[in-house]
């Protein structure tokens, strides 16, 4: 009989990890929603693009941001540099070609930011997914600053590279 009771303690711990697990993962799941809802109706809304008469957003226009930025950070005291490329996302020409006369601004402004990040925190998808938001955001407030309008619908980092 001592060896039936041990099968069913075994059985009833095996039941309890896996009614906590389900616990955990609604709990998980639950949270994800909560803050994925949270971040989506506290994300300021930027101006949209032009639209044509038709009711199309124009076809994206792309200028890429020369040189590639270059940032060094001192992380757990180990000397670590990112480099990333971007390109700016438009939708129209002329107002992008005002924007480059702006350009030594909005390098500024990036360097500043890229500089004023924790290192750990850009070596996750997530961290550096933020990163791009706060770059669109500042690009297009140089822009609305100095244009009157957002004129960047994004910035993309077509190379990200964390050493």
């Amino acid at each position: 009989m001592a060896t039936n009771d041990a099968v069913n303690d075994t059985a009833g711990k095996g039941k309890l990890k896996l009614i906590i697990l389900i616990a955990v993962a609604l709990l998980l799941a639950v949270g994800l929603s909560v803050g994925a809802t949270w971040y989506v109706m506290h994300t300021p809304k930027t101006e949209s693009a032009p639209v044509v008469e038709s009711g199309i957003k124009p076809a994206a226009i792309y200028e890429a941001m020369a040189p590639a930025f270059v940032v060094n950070y001192n992380a757990n005291g180990r000397q670590r540099y990112m480099q990333v490329s971007m390109t700016l996302q438009a939708r129209d020409a002329a107002d992008l070609n005002a924007l480059k006369v702006h350009m030594p601004v909005i390098r500024n402004n990036l360097v500043m930011l890229f500089s004023g990040q924790a290192f750990d925190d850009l070596a996750t998808p997530v961290g550096q997914e933020i990163l791009r938001q706060k770059a669109t955001a500042s690009v297009q407030a140089v822009a609305q600053k100095e244009l009157g309008k957002v004129v960047i619908d994004q910035v993309l980092f077509t190379n990200f590279v964390l050493q």
